[in-house]
């Protein structure tokens, strides 16, 4: 093959026209943009497989102030209660709070009736940890308009004649 000026190399016989281009970018494109949607799931991929957090997509559990956990289910520390532990909020595309106090055992069911006027009675006979009394409620079944929670749970766990252990949980579902 002889080489002309132009640096194009002629095909023999073919009356010494040149030979057509190749189109390699359009080739790249096709070959990359799949690469590149699938860049962001690989790259996500790698980061949950190299995490050593519980929770490597965060909302692991932090402490909040009681007022602010019983608030999201529309509810408050009642007079006499004290709060056990810490109270504690955990999500990630669902929020959750959780608050552990004890208060009178007297005062426990008026409380619960004050708080949520709507609610059913209480349950004693299908409760989970060894609960005393239970309360499950939701948007269709007792809890108030304008709260943040969609749904509520108390349980009571009487632990002497005189204190019961209240467990509260409000969450989003």
């Amino acid at each position: 093959m002889a080489r002309t000026r132009t640096g194009r190399a002629e095909q023999p016989g073919a009356g010494g026209a040149p030979r057509g281009r190749t189109r390699w970018w359009l080739v790249a494109a096709v070959a990359v943009l799949p690469a590149m949607a699938l860049l962001p799931f690989v790259v996500a991929f790698v980061g949950l497989a190299f995490s050593d957090s519980e929770y490597p997509l965060g909302g692991g559990p932090k402490a909040v102030s009681c007022t602010q956990a019983l608030a999201f289910g529309g509810a408050a520390l009642p007079d006499g209660g004290t709060p056990v532990g810490g109270c504690v909020e955990q999500g990630w595309q669902d929020v959750s709070y959780s608050a552990d106090f004890r208060m009178p055992r007297a005062g426990v069911g008026d409380r619960l009736r004050r708080t949520y006027p709507g609610a059913p009675a209480p349950e004693t006979e299908f409760c989970t940890d060894d609960a005393d009394l239970c309360l499950d409620l939701s948007c269709l079944k007792g809890l108030p308009m304008g709260v943040g929670a969609d749904a509520v749970q108390v349980s009571v766990v009487y632990e002497d004649a005189g204190t019961a252990l209240v467990r509260f949980a409000a969450f989003t579902v």
